[in-house]
């Protein structure tokens, strides 16, 4: 198929939800976020909403992935069934034994209320997922309701997740649902992706399918177009950007263009070519790639040696042949200023503190014990870029130079295989792959650790930190209780562990450095080096001998 000659190991816009290919926008975030939270704090109903398309099944997912191990859950996935069918259909995913045919709705019900209690007693968690609930009949939801009638003091012994489309929150807005409504303790409605959001999920599904990083299949106006069109509706996406791929392979293309766009835009969404456009057929589209399938695997090497940058490696132990280094750095015999991005390290450590906003003196170290302002500094090491990017933090690189000296430069951000050092309260742009060879694999970031923060920690732990860490989490999911109070409890490790994956870090539970800092960003205290306003400067001269 298509996706060979690409150089993509798969189809990366497959609408089958694939887990690999999971994509958590910052919406995703906080809708499973409130999920998760409405099952720990053990209410009664949860709602989702959201336009078909937009990614309420993959959250499902995730959620059911992520519950605690003690949860006993039913999943109705076609709910248009009368009291008596739901009913029957909870039993059965929940193992409960009834008589078929002959069971009444009280048998039904007594049988489930039996099962609940016994669970509770048992420390378990029963939870009934409901996927398409704007199905649902106004006597079914009703029933539903009376469900959650039996409950202890703290807690109610099932809890009901409702997931359907925007008009299930209209549905239950009616006054004949006002006590319904009343008891949902968390809702969400789940909006589309909007345009940085758009391009950043084609990019992370081409990536996960294996494209190389020196190729780019959709530019930027491309993006536009297919934002525009879809209005960032995930489902969408994925039916135009492979529709686009295959005609876009038919022609014997490496890139998409907008005459492409367009044509898939007709095939797949209805829409009537702009004019001036050929409007070429996508049958004889598909007879092309089918005929020119022999000759496209020899005419592509050419294709994409001819036309593409090789890859540079930027790691800081395998350098790059030949290394473009400034005349400076080899002349001189003193490793003071000798271009404009390289600096002594103490000094390199002052402009980051300056960057930061850290208000010190022009002769303090900002490492050293007389600058506290609840700063920290943390020496690290790395074998690659992706380390630091993981980090993404402004840093003090340590660099070494031909001549064996040791400099430092303050990386303040990375675009792609480019860095930004700063110099003089702006920005000057080289790439990794050239400032690679003069790495030394360490550097140094400045962070806000808690106060109460003193060494990494975990479930089990006790006392203010994990008072802290529950109410950022609270916090960030906009929730007026927190999931612990000063134990750092099942709950709040189940939580901890969301966040975790969510930020491709180890999903350990344990709070240490990495997570601390994703949570610092998230929260806004610290300044990130993939986020960073970026500043336009011509720096071809700047940076030559």
């Amino acid at each position: 198929m298509y996706y060979s000659y690409f150089g993509l190991q798969e189809e990366p816009f497959s609408i089958a939800v694939n887990p690999k290919y999971l994509f958590m926008s910052a919406r995703h975030r906080d809708a499973l976020a409130h999920l998760l939270y409405g099952v720990g704090a053990g209410g009664g109903f949860i709602l989702l909403t959201g336009e078909v398309g937009t990614g309420k099944t993959t959250i499902n997912r995730c959620l059911l992935q992520q519950l605690p191990a003690e949860t006993d859950i039913a999943i109705i996935l076609n709910p248009a069934l009368n009291a008596d069918e739901l009913l029957a259909s909870v039993c059965d995913e929940l193992g409960i034994e009834y008589e078929h045919g002959t069971s009444t709705l009280k048998d039904l019900t007594d049988k489930l209320h039996a099962f609940l209690l016994e669970n509770h007693s048992r420390g378990r968690n029963t939870v009934l997922l409901i996927d398409e609930a704007q199905h649902l009949q106004f006597d079914v939801l009703e029933q539903i309701r009376l469900l959650t009638n039996l409950e202890t003091n703290t807690r109610k012994l099932l809890q009901i997740i409702l997931v359907g489309q925007p008009e299930l929150g209209v549905m239950l807005s009616k006054p004949e649902l006002r006590q319904l409504n009343q008891r949902i303790t968390a809702r969400y409605d789940l909006q589309p992706l909007d345009y940085d959001e758009t391009d950043a999920y084609i990019r992370h599904r081409l990536q996960v399918a294996g494209l190389p990083a020196n190729q780019e299949l959709f530019p930027p106006s491309v993006v536009k177009g297919i934002y525009k069109r879809t209005r960032g509706i995930p489902r969408l996406i994925n039916v135009l950007c492979d529709r686009m791929l295959l005609g876009t392979y038919g022609q014997n293309k490496t890139r998409v263009d907008a005459e492409m766009l367009n044509q898939a835009a007709a095939e797949v969404l209805g829409e009537v070519s702009e004019p001036g456009v050929n409007k070429q057929s996508w049958g004889l589209v598909a007879a092309v790639a089918v005929l020119a399938i022999g000759a496209v695997w020899g005419w592509q090497t050419q294709v994409f040696r001819a036309e593409l940058p090789a890859l540079e490696v930027s790691s800081p132990i395998a350098a790059a042949p030949a290394p473009i280094v400034p005349a400076e750095l080899i002349q001189q015999s003193e490793p003071v200023l000798l271009t404009p991005w390289v600096r002594q390290e103490v000094h390199a450590r002052q402009v980051l503190a300056n960057y930061l906003g850290i208000s010190m003196d022009a002769s303090s170290d900002p490492c050293g014990d007389t600058v506290a302002h609840g700063w920290r500094c943390e020496s690290l090491a790395a074998q690659s870029w992706d380390e630091v990017i993981e980090i993404n933090r402004p840093a003090v690189l340590s660099l070494l130079t031909p001549a064996r000296f040791a400099v430092s430069a303050v990386l303040v951000g990375i675009d792609g295989d480019m860095g930004r050092l700063l110099y003089e309260g702006q920005e000057v742009e080289i790439p990794l792959a050239r400032l690679g060879p003069l790495w030394r694999g360490e550097y140094l970031i400045l962070w806000r650790p808690p106060a109460s923060y003193a060494a990494p920690f975990g479930r089990g732990e006790t006392g203010p930190i994990v008072a802290w860490l529950a109410q950022e989490f609270a916090d960030l999911d906009g929730q007026s209780q927190a999931l612990a109070s000063e134990v750092f409890n099942e709950a709040l490790d189940a939580r901890v562990r969301m966040f975790q994956r969510q930020y491709n870090l180890q999903d350990d539970g344990v709070v240490g450095l990495k997570t601390l800092l994703r949570l610092n960003a998230v929260a806004g205290r610290e300044t990130a080096i993939l986020s960073t306003p970026r500043i336009s400067l011509s720096t071809a001269s700047r940076l030559q001998p």
